[in-house]
């Protein structure tokens, strides 16, 4: 009851908090005598300077000039990039995990599946937010794992900033197990779980047809749609009477309309080559499917396979040793093997205890180029696959995870390389709005700092 007592206020004093800051505003300014990584793939720039007008990025790079009447700020000796790309986490979905009040990751008694939306949960005062941050993440794609299902349902990509609008993109991607926890939760065999998911899939088409519920670009006219995602296909057409052998609720198969026309990401979670290569094959019975593999253990045994499909994957940062059946082939070279064969990786943040780490797992990534036998990346390949390579799969394209012009203003200043642990980010800026740093942790860390009594509590004087 304590603790959740103690989660309750803590939330209660964040929203406070939120609720009373008034909106900032983008701020222009530039950095200069920098080094610079653009967050692209190439190697960083030194000596360089970013501009930022308006919430945009306008330029980044050795020479550039700084505008008339912007603020400059002295990069030397700091490091600039855009901000870290945190992508399959559960970021604004819980406060304290042993408290179930607070934590929405899981929805293991709900009736619903594929149906479920995590943007309506996403709570912008989570001191995980806050937490990550400071540590440089700017944006990120939050998902509930699946629970009572294969599904996991449609997960969202949000901003870190200190305001209340978290949300960038609601119902981005569909995910979906086929591995052994998909496995176990269709009945306890793959082939159950490839059934359940090809009838599901077959539900959706039928539905679709049946309802017509219109497609992401049915009577929109030339309209540029921009960030926004097909209409909620729930709340679209008009009912219709479905076959009697039908396993997924109306709700559930409506959901799945833009994920079998192309029009809504579908993330797969599998480990397994084998399994990668009965995924890839989904694509002969269903072409239009825009998948994403999540996890990818043992990717870099089928690389060819994914590579030729042309689907790219959000691979686990440093798994080296097998932790279930489904990983015997474990090497951290896969990430690194994958990409020398062609396929577009990003480093996942969903196994790791905090996405905060996911410049210390690039950097490890630096550091096997330099282990004979093993295969690592290059400083820029590993820092893009924290920025701009989640975010490409995400579907933000060159707008997220770059410092290039017209891409959104999100730049973190660090003191010193961003892929070494020690470095921490000095200045964060999401949509060219300078964010606060402090969280709960950070007030923890200073308070009790010095171990001068006089700062303790009045309950802890003796």
């Amino acid at each position: 009851m304590n603790r959740a007592l103690n989660a309750f206020v803590l939330g209660a004093a964040s929203m406070l908090a939120l609720a009373s800051a008034a909106p900032a505003m983008a701020q222009d300014l530039a950095i200069t005598n920098a080094t610079v990584a653009t967050g692209d793939g190439s190697e960083p720039i030194e000596g360089a300077t970013v501009v930022v007008r308006g919430g945009k990025v306008v330029a980044a790079g050795r020479g550039v000039a700084v505008p008339a009447g912007i603020e400059a700020l002295d990069g030397t000796g700091s490091w600039v990039t855009p901000g870290i790309f945190a992508t399959v986490t559960t970021l604004g979905l819980w406060d304290v995990g042993a408290v179930s009040e607070s934590n929405d990751t899981r929805a293991s008694n709900s009736p619903f599946s594929a149906a479920l939306d995590v943007s309506t949960a996403i709570n912008p005062s989570s001191q995980h937010i806050l937490v990550h941050r400071a540590a440089g993440v700017t944006r990120a794609a939050t998902m509930m794992p699946p629970s009572a299902s294969i599904f996991g349902g449609q997960g969202a990509i949000i901003d870190l900033g200190a305001d209340a609008n978290a949300v960038t993109r609601q119902r981005a991607f569909q995910f979906v197990d086929l591995g052994e926890g998909g496995a176990r939760r269709a009945g306890g065999s793959r082939v159950s779980a490839h059934a359940l998911f090809r009838n599901a899939l077959r539900e959706a088409t039928r539905l679709g047809e049946d309802a017509r519920i219109p497609g992401r670009s049915s009577n929109r006219g030339n309209v540029d749609l921009g960030d926004d995602v097909p209409l909620d296909p729930r709340l679209s057409g008009s009912p219709t009477d479905r076959e009697g052998d039908v396993l997924l609720t109306r709700f559930d198969a409506a959901a799945l309309v833009p994920v079998v026309r192309g029009e809504q990401k579908l993330y797969v979670g599998v480990e397994r080559a084998a399994d990668i290569r009965s995924v890839i094959a989904l694509k002969r019975d269903f072409p239009r499917l825009d998948l994403v593999l999540v996890g990818a253990s043992e990717g870099w045994l089928v690389a060819s396979d994914i590579a030729a499909a042309g689907v790219p994957v959000i691979a686990d940062g440093l798994d080296d040793l097998p932790q279930n059946f489904e990983e015997l082939a474990s090497t951290q070279s896969n990430v690194g093997r994958m990409v020398k064969a062609g396929v577009r990786v990003a480093i996942n943040a969903s196994a790791m205890e905090n996405p905060r780490n996911l410049g210390q797992y690039a950097g490890n990534l630096v550091a096997l180029t330099r282990v004979p036998g093993a295969d690592g990346l290059s400083w820029g390949q590993a820092f893009a696959a924290i920025s701009s390579v989640p975010a490409t799969i995400s579907g933000m394209g060159s707008r997220a995870g770059v410092l290039a012009p017209g891409a959104m203003g999100d730049v973190v200043i660090w003191d010193g390389d961003p892929l070494e642990v020690g470095s921490v980010p000095v200045k964060v800026f999401i949509d060219g709005v300078e964010q606060p740093l402090e969280s709960h942790q950070s007030r923890l860390r200073d308070r009790y700092r010095d171990l001068d009594t006089s700062d303790q509590p009045k309950g802890y004087d003796w």
